[in-house]
């Protein structure tokens, strides 16, 4: 879990509780879901939270939250901005890599020196405030050689000469302009920057793989190279009461939220917001995007999880002290009373009802909750599902399978090209993925849809080590089903794959297993499909089938009581080759809950 320096006399400066002591002062923020993890040298309190809560990443977050858990603010607050005097242009040299960029100027910052450093801290932590311009910055610069070869100012003739005070986002090589960064007192490149400035040598792994780096310029020249480092000439100082702050990256939507989130703490501190204008060579937008966005969450509900029976005047009363706005009036569905809730855009973690339900608990108090017993007394015990699991798992190592424990998270080309599977193909393992929108690497991508892509993978990870090598691992598939129903079940045996109401996924636990030898032939894996099938005492059939990712004629359907549940065969040498394996190869893969 991140963890955020707080100073707690900042704290209660922000909060206007000078009276609540070191003490007091973690129990409330142990209440908002802080836990006070010690102290740094200068005495800061070291605040572990929640990842999603972004906006508690600096002082000024946090002291929001202690407002609204004390009373002292109510509902959803949208600071005032000016119109915009500046524009960002976005060319289009632009990095296709990080094609987007947003912008505020903020006008009256007044910081000391713990506020600077903390500002500079959490623009860090976050990897894409790097830009923080003063707009009334213009020193000279060195002459550029003009056309004639005789030195000329270029401030005589502006870039942006009729479109008022702007800046342009760009890309250049890697050995382009030269610019003074920060912490620095020489010329450098992008590229030396990324060699031979700390710095830049922190952020390299960001754009070091660019064929053109991200560049912002103004009238005078190159001043920022983002997301690496800004320009020593635009160095924000405690003299600094102008701040053009700028930030890029690979997605609108998540910049324009990180924006939000410093805006709203620099306006904590009395200063002004004023809009930018950025223009897209496609569109422009006004940003700072400070629009509140609503969601909604049904009164049955939150009473349900919480365990609380509220009034709807109450429900309300939570959620104005969570820093939200809600309303009932002509907001039922059906016999329920639902909640229009509106949510400021600092709040980049509410995605989910359940979000506001954890808003209500916590503004309630989870800690003035009445702990009661169950209505129904329960024994604990193993779940049928985890007995039939363990009964199956011991029955294929005593067949000679080592048991495996893999990672259900997978990539498409694993999942289905490297198996000569398509997901739209009539066959195991072939279905739509649940995919991850914004995946941390290419690597994992999707959940499986299948296990025996993982069992292969294992075998091309361990062509050093001797044969045979019998792998086995009963695990997770899952697909889309939008529709709730389950494909590919036994007849007649209820399925454990139904899709998730809240989801859309349908998931199944899933037995998988290969034997790699230089004799493996599909006899040999259907005598230990048929041992499995005797010990649990279900009709097994195996008609003659056809699958991509197997030899035809050596593939047969898994049939149980009636019921096609998965695929038997050799591997095809196409497949064998793809993950650079020299001997055959052969394996299966069904339902568990088939054997129920």
């Amino acid at each position: 879990m991140p963890v955020v320096d707080v100073d707690p006399e900042e704290l209660r400066d922000l909060t206007g509780h000078d009276e609540k002591g070191n003490e007091e002062l973690k129990e409330d923020l142990f209440g908002l879901g802080l836990e006070f993890e010690g102290r740094t040298e200068d005495g800061e309190f070291q605040l572990e939270f929640a990842p999603d809560r972004l906006d508690r990443l600096s002082v000024e977050g946090v002291a929001r939250s202690l407002r609204y858990h004390y009373g002292d603010d109510r509902g959803v607050y949208v600071p005032n901005t000016n119109d915009a005097d500046w524009t960002i242009e976005v060319d289009e040299g632009v990095p296709d890599e990080r094609p987007y960029v947003t912008g505020a100027v903020v006008r009256g910052v007044d910081l000391d020196e713990d506020a600077l450093r903390a500002r500079r801290a959490r623009c860090d932590d976050r990897g894409g405030c790097r830009g923080v311009l003063r707009p009334d910055a213009r020193p000279p610069r060195p002459l550029d050689p003009g056309e004639d070869g005789e030195g000329s100012d270029p401030r005589d003739t502006p870039v942006h000469e009729g479109r008022g005070k702007s800046i342009r986002y760009t890309g250049i090589a890697p050995d382009g302009d030269r610019f003074v960064p920060l912490d620095s007192n020489s010329e450098m490149t992008p590229a030396d920057v990324l060699a031979d400035h700390p710095t830049g040598e922190t952020y390299a792994d960001l754009v070091g793989e660019y064929e053109r780096y991200p560049a912002i310029y103004d009238d005078i020249g190159l001043f920022s190279f983002p997301p690496v480092i800004n320009g020593k000439r635009t160095e924000v100082t405690t003299d600094s009461r102008e701040l053009f702050v700028e930030m890029t990256g690979t997605d609108q939507w998540t910049i324009d939220r990180m924006l939000s989130i410093v805006c709203y703490a620099l306006d904590a501190r009395g200063a002004t917001v004023e809009e930018v204008a950025v223009e897209y060579p496609d569109r422009e937008l006004v940003r700072p995007d400070l629009s509140t966005s609503e969601t909604s969450v049904a009164h049955e509900r939150i009473e349900s999880i919480i365990g609380v029976d509220f009034d709807p005047e109450e429900v309300v009363d939570l959620f104005e002290r969570s820093g939200l706005n809600a309303e009932t009036e002509g907001a039922e569905d059906g016999n329920r009373l639902v909640y229009d809730v509106e949510v400021p855009s600092y709040r980049v973690d509410v995605l989910h009802p359940l979000d506001l339900v954890d808003d209500v608990g916590r503004a309630y108090g989870f800690n003035d909750l009445d702990p009661r017993y169950p209505d129904v007394g329960t024994v604990g015990g193993r779940h049928e599902r985890s007995g039939l699991e363990d009964a199956v798992r011991n029955q294929l190592v005593g067949l000679g399978f080592e048991n495996l424990l893999n990672f259900h998270m997978t990539s498409e080309e694993e999942n289905f090209d490297r198996m000569h599977v398509a997901p739209d193909d009539d066959a195991l393992g072939a279905a739509d993925p649940a995919t991850i929108r914004e995946p941390y690497s290419e690597d994992y991508t999707m959940l499986r849809t299948w296990a025996l892509p993982s069992l292969l993978m294992v075998l091309e990870n361990n062509t050093h080590r001797p044969y045979p090598q019998d792998l086995a691992e009963i695990g997770l598939a899952a697909h889309v089903n939008d529709s709730g129903n389950t494909a590919g079940t036994s007849s007649g045996k209820p399925s454990s794959a139904t899709a998730h109401e809240n989801t859309g996924v349908a998931e199944r636990r899933t037995v998988a297993a290969v034997l790699a030898r230089h004799d493996a032939s599909y006899e040999d894996a259907k005598a230990r499909l048929q041992a499995v099938a005797r010990n649990f005492d279900v009709d097994l059939e195996t008609p003659p089938t056809e699958h991509p990712t197997f030899v035809d004629g050596r593939t047969a359907d898994v049939v149980v009581d009636g019921g096609t549940v998965g695929v038997v065969g050799e591997v095809h040498p196409a497949v064998l080759v793809e993950h650079d394996l020299e001997l055959p190869v052969v394996g299966f893969e069904f339902r568990m809950d088939a054997l129920e």
